[in-house]
């Protein structure tokens, strides 16, 4: 009859997937004549599967009849004298005998297991001076725990030479899919585990749990809190203070973590969401901090800062989310307020990394994170062409799109090769190019000869006319060597190098983006407001190309990031508001914008009238109500936290007073500007007294100006001119 025992056996057995390799090395060992290592030293984060790798290696010495001992460190107190009373009673050891003097004799082989040794590090010195050198050649000692053994270990050249160090990882996607299959988990449900786990064995195994108990669910993080509340504890046993707490999630928010982006990050007033009685500086050094999290056996450190296991991140993120979600919103605010500082403060390179970290904030949402390799850093540099380069980028063209395009490409390489810019992998070589069309300044033979370019500068002049100063771009080429348009490391800088473009280029109006698989983007350029016009789609040589494009002038940069910002705590699914804060802007061609400047003096004084100008909807008045809520937001957050004193939208919503207000302000700046010059002096005064101070009529305005009517006419129309240009100039600039 088959015991419980042996079904209990069967059924592990059955669910114990992938570690080939840790399974191969241990069985060469046991099997070999003479021990290739004496310690055999397995380690990883909580969860990761180091006990069902000890237990299935006891599982194969109980077959191959070799005598073991399973020692589970949680279980024993951390003293010598606790261990050998441990031995013993496993051992089934007369009261008389020792373990040690066995265990030193025993000539076959025999094996010991020490598990979760974290918790018995006290004992470390004694095992490795005492305990462990005096047992039989033929013992293999394997031990299992969070951390890297401690230097004694490895400084020691005696174990260095005995010794094998098993770091244990995560299942791989192939080993995770076969898990779920044995576990009867709906394929369809596949993906969506696999983004949360990342092949972390025990959330597999949670996750397992709950399909278990209803298999008619959709599986996503958030609704299983028990599911988190349990790899939590097992990546967490205990968090000192709040603050500690505060900075763990904060390292799991942000890209990569730094002493600097913490302490920006933690540097809050009094009174704030953490709870704290005083400011959160004075309570513990973030270099204390730093070195609590640097510690932490789920945290990894990496050459420009410290960063979570995949896992690690997805689970603390979700019990932020569930458990504080104004806190999550706040950690979002503060860091997004850091590395907007920093791109401020950079160049090259390390403007790309701040870029990517600000980006990496959006991560959340499963419409970017599948579009960008989020790694700790590339070793990819920025460069520009180089002549030495045409070939290698032609040829990339050739195999990618064909060799039509490839002519095309050559042709934009000899017009505009400054507009170029190159990836380069560690042998200098390029791994990546794109290629930025400056439409504005081709001719009409560049248009020609490129269908792609005809068809956007086309769709301008009958969409969205250029106005004097201002710019047009087309993205026309972009690839990655060996992936071409696939998400990759080249992929994601060259994305991030769009995001530079378009932040750094003066007087950019339009931008266009032609993909080759373009609905597969769909979701991410979207959500970062790039519109699909179908209508200017090309094809090249049999290939189609779909394009996306964005109007900055109706959502200029910094509009663009406020609409980022409100989105960058949403999920999957949450609801993605795409549209700007208020109305979209209005894109006013010349004479459109001196009808309304010319308007806006005659009412001046007349807000309700004013309320239905065009320049209500200007760049230039987005501009100064923006302004006036980052000094309101500056000031609060002085003393409040920043969630409670930001303008509301309903400040940039409609027609507003706040709108009427910064059109009046915008005007009056511009006519006072005219005193500043001797020869506008006499301008500024017809203006004045005409629309900002008005008289009764146009000639007792003369009157007071001591100007014959003629003359006060003249300067009046000169005067209005010269402050609709200066507004002008404001408004295209």
């Amino acid at each position: 009859m088959t015991s419980l025992l042996q079904r209990l056996s069967a059924e592990r057995n059955r669910r114990f997937v992938g570690r080939e390799r840790e399974v191969e090395l241990f069985l060469d060992a046991i099997a070999s004549r003479e021990l290739p290592f004496h310690i055999l030293h397995v380690f990883g984060p909580g969860g990761v599967g180091k006990t069902t790798l000890m237990q299935q290696f006891l599982r194969f010495c109980e077959r191959s009849k070799i005598s073991t001992i399973y020692v589970e460190g949680r279980n024993i107190e951390a003293a010598p004298e606790s261990f050998i009373s441990t031995l013993h009673s496993l051992m089934a050891l007369n009261e008389s005998d020792s373990p040690l003097d066995v265990l030193a004799q025993r000539e076959e082989r025999n094996v010991i297991l020490i598990d979760t040794y974290e918790a018995i590090t006290q004992l470390d010195e004694w095992l490795r001076e005492v305990f462990l050198p005096h047992l039989s050649v033929n013992t293999l000692i394997v031990i299992a725990g969070r951390n890297p053994l401690s230097s004694g270990w490895c400084s020691d050249p005696g174990w260095q030479a005995l010794m094998h160090t098993l770091p244990l990882r995560n299942l791989t996607p192939e080993e995770s899919q076969t898990y779920l299959t044995t576990r009867d988990i709906p394929t369809t449900q596949h993906q969506a585990i696999l983004d949360f786990t990342h092949g972390h064995p025990l959330a597999l195994s949670l996750v397992a749990e709950v399909f278990a108990q209803g298999k008619e669910i959709s599986f996503q993080a958030e609704s299983a809190p028990n599911v988190v509340k349990t790899l939590l504890s097992r990546f967490i046993k205990e968090v000192p203070t709040p603050l500690h707490r505060m900075a763990l999630e904060a390292c799991a928010v942000i890209r990569l973590t730094t002493e600097a982006a913490l302490n920006q990050i933690l540097a809050v007033p009094e009174n704030t969401l953490a709870g704290e009685a005083h400011s959160l500086g004075e309570i513990l050094d973030v270099h204390d901090l730093f070195e609590w999290l640097r510690g932490l056996s789920f945290i990894e450190s990496g050459q420009l800062g410290l960063f979570p296991h995949d896992l690690a991140r997805e689970v603390l993120i979700a019990d932020l989310r569930w458990r504080n979600s104004e806190l999550y919103t706040e950690l979002h605010h503060r860091a997004r307020q850091y590395y907007t500082k920093r791109l401020g403060q950079t160049q090259g390179q390390e403007k790309h990394r701040v870029l990517l970290d600000y980006i990496f904030l959006h991560r959340d949402n499963s419409a970017i994170r599948s579009c960008f390799t989020w790694g700790e850093q590339s070793s990819l540099l920025t460069d520009s062409l180089r002549e030495t380069d045409k070939t290698a980028l032609l040829g990339m063209v050739a195999e990618y799109e064909g060799e039509e395009s490839a002519k095309i490409a050559d042709h934009w390489l000899k017009r505009q090769p400054q507009n170029v810019v190159v990836f380069r992998d560690l042998h200098s070589e390029p791994a990546g190019f794109a290629m930025m069309v400056a439409l504005h300044t081709a001719s009409v033979e560049d248009l020609n000869a490129d269908p792609a370019a005809l068809a956007s500068w086309q769709y301008l002049q009958t969409h969205a006319p250029l106005r004097p100063s201002e710019g047009a771009t087309i993205f026309r080429f972009w690839m990655a060597r060996d992936t071409y348009q696939a998400v990759s490391p080249t992929q994601s800088l060259i994305f991030i190098n769009f995001v530079q473009y378009f932040q750094k280029t003066p007087g950019l109006a339009y931008t266009f983006l032609p993909c080759a698989q373009a609905d597969s983007w769909t979701a991410m350029l979207n959500y970062f407001d790039l519109t699909r016009l179908s209508e200017i789609d090309f094809t090249v040589e049999g290939r189609h190309y779909g394009v996306y494009g964005h109007d900055w002038r109706i959502v200029s940069p910094a509009a663009w990031k406020e609409i980022l910002a409100r989105k960058e705590v949403t999920t999957a699914g949450e609801s993605v508001d795409n549209t700007p804060v208020g109305e979209p802007l209005l894109v006013l061609s010349q004479p459109e914008f001196v009808e309304a400047v010319q308007n806006a003096l005659r009412n001046f004084s007349c807000p309700d009238v004013l309320q239905n100008n065009p320049l209500v909807r200007s760049r230039s008045v987005y501009e100064v109500l923006r302004s006036v809520s980052e000094q309101v937001a500056t000031k609060a957050s002085m003393s409040e936290s920043p969630l409670d004193t930001q303008l509301s939208d309903k400040s940039f919503s409609g027609h507003s007073p706040e709108h009427i207000n910064a059109l009046q302000n915008l005007v009056k700046q511009a006519v006072e500007s005219l005193q500043s010059s001797p020869r506008d002096e006499k301008l500024y005064r017809a203006v004045y007294r005409t629309y900002l101070n008005p008289a009764p009529t146009q000639e007792q305005a003369a009157e007071l100006l001591d100007l014959p009517f003629s003359t006060y006419r003249r300067h009046l129309k000169a005067g209005m001119t010269r402050v609709t240009d200066i507004l002008w100039q404001r408004e295209i600039s």
